[in-house]
Formats: structure tokens, C-alpha cells, sequence
């Protein structure tokens, strides 16, 4: 059973503190989901514990004191969670608002399926970065692994570092910036002219995520738009 609000450690800022050393993910889960949800929430004592933070829809900030397992933060809307630690497999797949900040690194499969909202990578993020991402924007301070963009489908995704192998496969409009090198691009992703347009866009992303980068110094890469329909010249390439 979720505690009861009045049961929880509130300081002079306003700030709801629960300690997963103490309390279940599941009790914790329950009272951030109550209509009466504390507005700040500091969550103690993660130590890798799956499924924090999921399911929110408010506006409520919650702020997690150390490393998470997987799928941290999933199918957020409109909260605001900052993990300060690493977080495992599927950190915020499926968000569709709201904004999530790692401080450290992401396993592998980040941002999976994300319709909306802000996810912020400070270090570096796995293999599937952003797979069949649907319209979130994905800034990532360090580098991506292999396959990041998989098919996806909308929204942009921000590399400052390198990116691995098969970025953007069979990608579809997801637009993709990365500042550092690309060790191959996927099937039907091309490099793609940076117009004054992009640069902007690309700033104002480094902006929402803090990162002071120079939108000058990254490459765009998009879709070539073959493999929308099947046609027997292109076979290889499916």
C-alpha cells in the first residue's frame, strides 16, 4: 500500500522525500501516480531497481539519488525526472512528454518508441539509441551505439559525440545530428546539407538539453527516401 503523504519526510523546500531502501518501487509508484502526488519528489536508495518513475502523467518533478534499472521513467507524460546516476535497458521508452535527464550513462535501447517530450543523455548512451522513436527529441552529451535510429520515425536526435555502427537503418524522417564521427550509416540514411534552418533547430535543442556545444561543427543525416515502397532495384537494400 502507498504511504500516505503525510507519512513522508517533507523539508522546508517543499520537497517530498522517499527512500526506496524503506518503501517498494511499487509503493512508490502507487502515491506518484494519486491525484494528491507531492509536487518535488527526491527518491533515495534506487540501487538498480526496475521500473522507477513509470506511468507518471503530471507535472510533478521527481529527482532519483543514484543509478536505475530498466525502464526508468517509461511512458512518461509531463513530469519532469531526473536520474542522477546511470540508467539501464528502455530509460524512457515510449514517453510521450514531459522531460527526463540522466546525469550519467544509458543502457542500450533509450528513448525506444518515444512520442514526445525531452530525453537527455549527459554521458554516454548504448546500442538502439532512439529505435523507432516517433516523434521525442534525443540529445545525448557523449557517444550512441550501433543501430541508434533504427526506423525511426519522427522527432530529432542530438549525438555531441560519436556515433557506432548502422546509424539511422531504414530510417524515416527522424532527423539525426552528430557532432563526432559515424562509424557507418544504415540502410537508406545519407548525409544531408545543414541549412540555416537546422542550425537553428540544432541550437535550440543544445539549449533545452544545457549543452553549450557549436550546432557548426555537427553533420545532419536523414533518409533517402528508396525504401518507402518496395521496389525490386532496391531488394538489396531491405
Amino acid at each position: 500500500m502507498a504511504p500516505a503523504v503525510s507519512e513522508l519526510h517533507q523539508d522546508t523546500a517543499a520537497v517530498t522525500t522517499l527512500d526506496l531502501g524503506v518503501r517498494t518501487v511499487r509503493e512508490v509508484n502507487a502515491l506518484l501516480h494519486t491525484p494528491a502526488a507531492p509536487r518535488r519528489v527526491h527518491v533515495l536508495s534506487p540501487r538498480g531497481a526496475h521500473a522507477v518513475a513509470c506511468g507518471l502523467d503530471d507535472e510533478i518533478e521527481v529527482t532519483i539519488e543514484g543509478h536505475v534499472g530498466y525502464y526508468c521513467a517509461g511512458m512518461n507524460q509531463r513530469a519532469t525526472v531526473t536520474v542522477r546516476g546511470n540508467a539501464g535497458t528502455g530509460v524512457a521508452e515510449n514517453m510521450m512528454s514531459g522531460t527526463v535527464r540522466i546525469t550519467g550513462d544509458a543502457s542500450q535501447s533509450a528513448g525506444a518508441t518515444a512520442h514526445g517530450g525531452l530525453l537527455v543523455i549527459e554521458g554516454n548512451a548504448g546500442a538502439r539509441c532512439g529505435i523507432s522513436m516517433k516523434g521525442a527529441d534525443i540529445v545525448v552529451g557523449g557517444d550512441i551505439g550501433h543501430m541508434s535510429a533504427f526506423m525511426g520515425q519522427a522527432g530529432r536526435l542530438v549525438v555531441c559525440g560519436d556515433a557506432g555502427e548502422a546509424l539511422g537503418d531504414s530510417l524515416y524522417e527522424t532527423r539525426i545530428y552528430v557532432r563526432g564521427k559515424v562509424a557507418s550509416l544504415g540502410a537508406d540514411c545519407i548525409e544531408k546539407p545543414m541549412r540555416t534552418q537546422h542550425l537553428a533547430e540544432l541550437r535550440e535543442l543544445l539549449d533545452a538539453a544545457g549543452f553549450a556545444a557549436d550546432p557548426a561543427e555537427f553533420t545532419r543525416y536523414g533518409s533517402a527516401r528508396t525504401l518507402y515502397n518496395f521496389h525490386v532495384d532496391n531488394a538489396g537494400a531491405y
